[in-house]
Order: C-alpha cells, then structure tokens, then sequence
C-alpha cells in the first residue's frame, strides 16, 4: 500500500428518513477519531502506570458550506433539532470505509463578515458498534 493523500475522501450521511446523502461536495474539511478510554489500574507496587483498555468510540466534526439544494448537507442536517434518529455516516478513501451510526450532536452556522454562510456538525457515535475500518 501506497501513502496517499486525502484527496478522493467521501463523506456520505443519513437524512432523517434513513437514506445515505453524499455530501462530499458540501464539506470543506473535517476530524474524526476512533478513541479508547482507559482506567488507571495501578498498584502501589509500581512506579509506571498501568492501564486497563475499555470501551472504544467514535467522534467526528465535519465542517462545510451552506447548500440547501435537495439532499445535499442542509437538507441532511436540518432535521437534527426535531428528530431523534441515529443516522449513519460512512467516509470512505481508497477502498477503505470507516462507517458508525452516530448522533449529530449539533448544527451550528455562522454568517462571516465577509458574507460566507458555513456550517459545522460534531457527531458522536450511537449504538456501542466498534469503529472499525472495512
């Protein structure tokens, strides 16, 4: 395998009827992670820590720009306020696919000086699935 950038990386999320929107086009960056907590576990017989590795998560930021065109990103995201539903979000690169079913957390806008109208949606995982990359 071969180091590759991040250019090509899909970005595909549920609207509130459970169907799968690609809104790559909207996104203009985003952060994800896949982290693990950990319990301290160490006795007094030590001098390092010891750690117990426990439950996995998944937690994403995906930022993008305003488009209310039909089933594009404000179309998608719109409905987080009044629905209480688990959406699916998959990013693929490469032929690797990392998918979750995540709640958003929130839809934030701002409105630049400048004029620009951008949107950002953290979303954290839902149903207890492990992330894991297929």
């Amino acid at each position: 395998m071969a180091k590759e950038s991040g250019i090509g990386l899909t970005v595909t999320l549920d609207d509130s009827a459970g169907s799968g929107q690609a809104i790559t086009n909207d996104v203009n960056d985003l952060n994800f992670s896949t982290p693990r907590a950990s319990m301290d576990d160490t006795g007094l017989d030590k001098s390092g820590n010891e750690r117990l590795q426990l439950l996995a998560d998944f937690r994403a930021t995906i930022n993008g720009v305003f488009n209310d065109a039909a089933n594009m990103s404000h179309a998608v995201l719109k409905t987080m306020s009044s629905t209480t539903v688990v959406r699916t979000l998959a990013l693929a690169i490469s032929g690797q696919t990392l998918s979750n079913e995540v709640n958003i957390d929130d839809y934030a806008m701002t409105r630049g000086a400048d004029g620009s109208l951008k949107w950002s949606a953290p979303v954290s995982l839902a149903n207890g699935a492990v992330p894991t990359w297929a």
